[in-house]
């Protein structure tokens, strides 16, 4: 079938979209999708490209055959299945028993306008959407099957794909693509064992491919992910924070570093992959590169407009702007219940490092996560034993080490009202050779009183009474530098980034 013979195949769409009520179409490069009132009809495109070969009805039902039974994974009820159309002597219809003509996927219509990225542009995003985003990427990782090819082969595959791309673009200077392919080279270079390892431990597996803000929408409060990459397996089988990636990039690209590190944070929390953070700025430089000689190459092609380099443009300096190494460091934040330290340290996470920032290490969800409960799930009071609190501190301690130690910056929040507990965490700081910076948040006890009582929700346990207890510890010699609790969170996270630049 020649791509000219799907005129006939989009008219017959077209009118059955007038007999639904009537809609809309949207055009993609690989796909026409006919919006009704209920649902949609998503034609693949009769085309022949390097990376997706629509070139024949049946190919075309494969792909949506593939591209229900992927989806289904994340937006089972949105799905609904493959239409076959056919030739029967009236004409063209859905399902009959004459020849193939083609397929399409049927899905049911959801509200364009909560797509996340126009959510991002409304500024509707919020920090509880974001938790429910990484639980919802979690569970569709976990399911995903394993593939073991080498993750530096597949990022030689990715670096290759983009030097012949921008090869071919005129956007860019040949200067500045030359100095750029060669610091991808570099850092893929630097990182290979580690990709390697992160294969053979699982970590690489048939994913979503193409997970960024456009691609999930939101449904009844909760987040739906679509329109996963079904047409070509190698694009869609990644690293899994590479899988992440993309969206934190895209986060990032909206001026939104703070979704970002929610995000990655949450999905951390939920996976306990954090071991392969110190590769996420390489992923997120990567998903940034492909942006970019994307939206190059459609400007070559005459989607050319102002805006449209400045995209390009903006892609292209992110990307270097993650290629280049942060300065990594351990912050620790105490204070006692209600002095803000795990707000402080949430703003703060952002603000430090590369990428999508720092790993955020709470003790209150340490204590939660040790006890197999959800953070909104109350303790009962033996679960704060001393025994209890020991072995929460020395687990913090020991993953701050582990992380600043393979180049990961990290924020620690505690009340870490014990010196022991204060000299352990600097000491994992020294132990990593990375420079530590230690936070105490004071305040009067009665901005703490009036805090606790007005708490609601969030990790914390602390009550009145708990405060009370604390405010009548001895907590020996504090030679962490002393903030004002008082001041408003955004204020005190960047008088600490301040201090841990000098």
């Amino acid at each position: 079938m020649l791509v000219s013979d799907q005129e006939e195949v989009r008219a017959f769409l077209a009118a059955a979209l007038v007999a639904e009520g009537g809609g809309e179409t949207i055009e993609t490069h690989i796909s026409h999708v006919f919006v009704g009132p209920d649902r949609a009809w998503k034609l693949k495109r009769a085309v022949q490209l390097p990376y997706a070969d629509f070139s024949t009805p049946e190919r075309r039902l494969d792909f949506c055959t593939r591209e229900v039974a992927l989806n289904r994974r994340t937006a089972p009820a949105h799905y609904l299945g493959v239409r076959r159309i056919t030739r029967e002597p009236g004409g063209l219809v859905f399902d009959g028993a004459g020849d193939l003509v083609d397929a399409v996927v049927e899905m049911r219509r959801f509200d364009q306008r909560m797509l996340l990225d126009r959510l991002a542009t409304r500024g509707a995003l919020t920090a509880p959407l974001m938790d429910r985003l990484a639980e919802a990427i979690a569970q569709l990782h976990d399911a995903c099957p394993i593939d073991d090819r080498p993750g530096s082969d597949r990022v030689a595959d990715v670096l290759a794909v983009n030097e012949a791309a921008l090869a071919g673009t005129q956007v860019f200077p040949r200067d500045e693509i030359a100095a750029f392919n060669a610091a991808f080279r570099a850092a893929a270079a630097a990182q290979r064992a580690r990709l390697d390892a992160r294969a053979r431990a699982g970590r690489v597996r048939r994913a979503h491919g193409d997970l960024h803000l456009r691609n999930i929408f939101l449904e009844d409060g909760a987040p739906v992910i679509f329109d996963c990459i079904e047409f070509n397996d190698a694009l869609a089988t990644v690293d899994l924070l590479y899988d992440l990636g993309f969206l934190l990039m895209d986060l990032v690209h909206r001026d939104l570093p703070a979704f970002a590190n929610r995000v990655m944070n949450r999905y951390l929390d939920l996976t306990g992959d954090e071991g392969g953070m110190p590769l996420l700025p390489f992923f997120m430089a990567l998903r940034a590169a492909v942006r970019a000689h994307v939206t190059a190459t459609a400007i070559d092609e005459g989607a050319d407009s102002p805006a449209r380099r400045r995209e390009a443009r903006g892609y292209f300096d992110l990307a270097r702007a993650l290629l280049q190494p942060e300065p990594v460091r351990v912050v620790a934040i105490g204070g006692l219940s209600g002095s803000g330290k795990t707000t402080v340290a949430e703003t703060l996470a952002p603000r430090i490092g590369a990428g999508a920032g720092a790993r955020c290490l709470s003790s209150d969800r340490l204590r939660k996560a040790l006890h197999g409960v959800a953070v909104e799930t109350r303790l009962p009071p033996e679960a704060y034993r001393q025994e209890v609190s020991t072995r929460v501190y020395h687990e913090m301690t020991a993953r701050a080490q582990a992380l600043a130690a393979a180049g990961a910056p990290v924020v620690v929040d505690g009340v870490f009202a014990r010196p022991a507990e204060r000299a352990a965490i600097e000491a994992a700081a020294g132990a990593a050779g990375v420079p530590f910076l230690g936070i105490w948040l004071d305040a009067e006890p009665a901005l703490l009183r009036e805090r606790v009582a007005a708490r609601r929700g969030g990790p914390s346990d602390a009550t009145l009474g708990v405060l009370e207890r604390q405010l009548g510890y001895d907590l020996g010699t504090i030679s962490w530098t002393w903030l004002d609790a008082a001041h408003r969170p955004e204020t005190l996270a960047e008088e600490i980034r301040l201090a841990a630049l000098r």
